[in-house]
C-alpha cells in the first residue's frame, strides 16, 4: 500500500500545495487500485501527475468544506468529456463511486451549478458513509468513523496489503478535519500510519473555539494514545511554520513524525 500526499495545505491552497487530497494505491497481483481521499481546492491538476483520473476507482470525502471537495466539479468535467471515459483502462465502469457525508450529491451539483434537469449520474455514484460499515475497493477496506468538526465529518481507516511486509496487511488512518475526540483515538488504534490534521498552534489559536481543528500537540497526543507506528502531520495553513507544529507533536509522541509535503510518497 502506498500513500501519495497530493495536497496538504489547510483550509485553502497554499503557494506550495493545493488543499487536501490523498491518493492511496494498492496492488492485488493483477493491477493497481486507486482511492482518492478528499479532492480539495486545486488538487485535480497535481493529482494527474500520479494517476489518470479515468483510472481512479473510488473517492472518499471526509466532509463537505470546499478545501476537501471542491475539485469534484473539475473531475466531473474530466469524466464527462474525456474521449476514453466510457470504461477505464482498468476495465471498471466509469460511474465513479463517491463516498461522503449525507448531502454530498446535492453539494456537488450546487458547486458545479447544474441546471434543474441535469444530474451527474453517468459520472458519479454517490454513497453516504455509514460508521461501522466498511467499503471494499479492490484490496482496500475503508472504514469511516465520525470525528469532531462543525459539520458532519469523518475519519477513514484504510487497510490493505503491506508493501513493507509481504503477505501481511497495513493500516493507514486519515483523521479528516477534527479536534480531539474519543472516536479519533479509537479509529486510529494501532495504525501503521496516522495521517493527522494539525491546523492550529498552541497559544496562537487558543482564542478559537474548540471542536474545529487539532494542534500539533493534540495530534501528537492522539498518536500516543492510539499507539500508532508513525505520525504524518497535514492540513497546516500557509501561514503556519511547519517546524512549530512538528515541535509541538514531538512533545507528546516519541515515534517517527513528519510534516506532509505536496507530492510526498509513503509506503506502508
Amino acid at each position: 500500500m502506498r500513500l501519495v500526499t497530493v495536497g496538504v495545505s489547510g483550509s485553502l491552497p497554499g503557494p506550495d500545495s493545493p488543499a487536501s487530497c490523498y491518493l492511496v494505491q494498492a496492488d492485488d497481483g493483477e493491477r493497481t487500485w486507486n482511492v482518492v481521499l478528499d479532492l480539495g481546492s486545486g488538487a485535480l491538476g497535481p493529482l494527474q501527475r500520479h494517476v489518470d483520473p479515468v483510472d481512479v476507482d473510488a473517492i472518499g470525502l471526509s466532509h463537505l468544506h470546499p478545501d476537501h471537495c471542491s475539485d469534484l466539479s473539475g473531475l466531473y468535467v474530466y469524466l464527462k468529456y474525456h474521449p476514453e471515459r466510457g470504461v477505464a483502462r482498468t476495465g471498471v465502469p466509469r460511474e465513479l463511486p463517491v463516498h461522503g457525508p449525507s448531502g454530498t450529491q446535492e453539494r456537488a451539483a450546487a458547486m458545479y451549478g447544474l441546471e434543474p434537469d441535469e444530474d451527474m449520474a453517468t459520472e458519479y455514484v454517490f454513497r453516504t458513509w455509514r460508521p461501522g460499515t466498511a467499503v471494499q475497493v479492490g484490496p482496500l477496506t475503508l472504514e469511516p468513523f465520525t470525528v469532531n468538526h462543525p459539520v458532519e465529518a469523518y475519519g477513514v481507516r484504510v487497510t490493505g496489503p503491506s508493501s513493507e511486509r509481504p503477505g501481511e496487511s497495513a493500516t493507514l488512518v486519515f483523521s479528516g478535519d477534527t479536534d480531539a475526540c474519543p472516536g479519533l483515538v479509537e479509529g486510529a488504534r494501532g495504525a501503521d500510519l496516522l495521517l493527522c490534521e494539525a491546523a492550529f498552534l498552541e497559544g496562537r489559536d487558543d482564542g478559537v473555539q474548540r471542536g474545529i481543528h487539532l494542534t500539533g500537540r493534540r495530534a501528537g497526543r492522539v498518536a500516543a494514545e492510539a499507539g500508532v507506528g508513525r505520525l504524518l502531520l497535514t492540513h497546516l495553513p500557509a501561514w503556519t511554520d511547519p517546524a512549530e507544529t512538528l515541535a509541538e507533536a514531538r512533545g507528546e509522541f516519541d515515534g517517527p513524525i513528519e510534516v506532509a509535503v505536496a507530492d510526498g510518497v509513503h509506503t506502508l
